[in-house]
């Protein structure tokens, strides 16, 4: 009777335990998941932006370089220091 009752105590006394972890950390580690949570959403959000402004760059150059040809520039004329310019996006068609 005296092994029925301590296994039964020691039952009652672990099942507590088990079930919060027995340290307080579950809560700690609900933080850190959010936190790894929010800086993997503000990444996400960053990624996407530099997305945008790619496509942005990209279809800046196309219309650019669309200018260069209907302008039918004479490149043979112009300077090194003006190709690179308009090669760099630095510099517009007049």
């Amino acid at each position: 009777m005296k092994t029925i009752a301590t296994a039964l105590m020691l039952a009652t006394l672990t099942i507590p335990l088990a079930a919060c972890g027995g340290k307080g950390d579950d809560k700690l580690g609900s933080q850190v998941e959010g936190a790894a949570e929010n800086r993997a959403d503000a990444l996400e959000a960053a990624a996407d932006n530099l997305e945008d402004r790619a496509e942005a760059v990209r279809d800046q150059g196309e219309k650019q370089g669309e200018a260069v040809d209907d302008a039918d520039v004479n490149a043979a004329a112009m300077s090194e220091e003006q190709k690179a310019a308009l090669v760099n996006g630095s510099a517009a068609l007049r």
